[in-house]
């Protein structure tokens, strides 16, 4: 690279090509769009320059301002994924290369390494998966310890599946089908062969791990921030996964030859064991998600926290199960904003992984099935399954409403009251908000 170039505040096609493949880093791998913005400004301020991304849902126009004058590239990029390992990553080759630790060939070098980094390894990754699901069973009720099996079995082998579609087909909805798909199958069988009595929720409870929680929340924060068209592709990505989700465990429960049952009634767990497996699902996500060992236990503490006062607020208090986890998440998303801030971590990947236990899966899926019953059965569909099937809908859409408003709000008003400092080093004063 030319570094005169650089200091004399000339980018070269080395400079915008750094910067490109930054951008595209962080866009593919999660990082709120907001954090994503501010780390090419930094970057540019670094290289002698002034630099901008105007990111859409496949692609980052990249503007450079230097003393030639504005230039641009275009980048094909996705936020299809999570990784929370290589968003710290880049953000600390990026903050060495503004504080002087390292020159923008190292950076070069750093930033195509990481570019490189192999995904979680697949043993952990089915592993975490059928212990996440078992977990959520547990949450969900389910005593039966070969029911529990099953679950982890069921979930463990829809990560191995994922894993290997993911090498053969870059469609992002192929996985979350084929997996849902095996545990309708498997739940299927489970019932046929009266395994256990927990049958549905061997169908169900893999099937959660796949929710696409990220994807929506950071969504959601870019509609709040008014980038309209990229909030809304993120949601119409999170919906469609989850409606592959849907459509995966229905075939595979049809196939199976039974139905979800509407309106059933969770069993009240006991606090200890509800708050095992929260912090079992937040380590099962925070595997998901790419998240180094050493940071895991921040995120497992703060939803084993969360879920207890969820847990509180609902046995001990009385209050309806949105009201539950509305008051967690206010909790989660005061806590998390900070430290994903400190950490230079993806806050949506990070909350969402403490919450996840609290995630209206099974109310979610017992819709979807509700709704092929009433289309199979028409008008004779009997006025219980009809009303049955409006209830988990509209008790999913508000726990997913009031979810979403409970880790989004502490992170805007925070962000607003309590501004970062400036990234041009010089203490107090804030960046330009975008």
């Amino acid at each position: 690279m030319d570094e005169t170039s650089s200091r004399s505040g000339s980018a070269s096609a080395d400079d915008i090509a750094l910067i490109s493949a930054t951008a595209r880093l962080l866009f593919e791998n999660g990082e709120t769009t907001r954090w994503m913005i501010r780390a090419i400004e930094r970057l540019g301020e670094a290289l002698g320059f002034s630099a901008r991304v105007y990111p859409r849902w496949d692609e980052l126009s990249i503007r450079v301002d230097d003393a030639a004058g504005a230039r641009y590239d275009i980048v094909a990029a996705s936020p299809l994924g999570v990784d929370m390992s290589k968003v710290a990553a880049v953000i600390n080759v990026v903050d060495s290369l503004y504080e002087g630790r390292i020159d923008a060939a190292k950076a070069r070098v750093e930033i195509e390494t990481v570019r490189r980094r192999a995904p979680v390894a697949l043993g952990r990754f089915a592993v975490m998966a059928g212990a996440g699901a078992a977990a959520l069973g547990v949450i969900f009720g389910v005593a039966d310890l070969a029911a529990l099996v099953v679950i982890a079995c069921s979930a463990a082998a829809g990560g191995v599946l994922r894993r290997y579609l993911s090498w053969i087909s870059s469609n992002p909805f192929v996985q979350p089908f084929c997996a849902a798909l095996l545990a309708g199958l498997i739940g299927g069988l489970a019932a046929r062969f009266g395994l256990s009595t927990a049958q549905r929720l061997i169908a169900v409870c893999p099937c959660m791990v796949l929710v696409p929680g990220p994807h929506l929340l950071n969504g959601t924060i870019d509609l709040t921030r008014g980038r309209i068209a990229l909030g809304a592709s993120r949601v119409a990505y999170a919906s469609g996964i989850t409606l592959a989700i849907c459509a995966g465990l229905i075939l595979g429960l049809a196939l199976g030859g039974i139905d979800l049952p509407v309106t059933a009634q969770a069993p009240s767990v006991a606090l200890s064991y509800d708050v095992i497996a929260a912090g079992v699902a937040v380590a099962a996500y925070g595997t998901f998600f790419a998240l180094s060992w050493r940071m895991l236990p921040i995120p497992i503490l703060i939803g084993m926290a969360a879920h207890a006062l969820r847990w509180g607020m609902i046995t001990l208090a009385g209050a309806s199960p949105e009201t539950g986890a509305l008051v967690a998440c206010l909790l989660v998303g005061t806590v998390v904003t900070p430290i994903t801030d400190r950490l230079r971590l993806p806050f949506a990947a990070f909350a969402f992984a403490s919450v996840v236990s609290m995630i209206p899966g099974v109310f979610l899926f017992r819709m979807a099935d509700g709704l092929v019953q009433i289309m199979r059965e028409g008008r004779a569909a009997p006025y219980d399954l009809l009303l049955g099937t409006i209830v988990d809908g509209v008790t999913a859409f508000l726990i997913i409403l009031v979810m979403t408003f409970g880790l989004i709000v502490p992170k805007m008003c925070i962000e607003y009251f309590f501004p970062p400092y400036a990234t041009s080093g010089k203490p107090g004063v804030a960046t330009k908000p975008h």
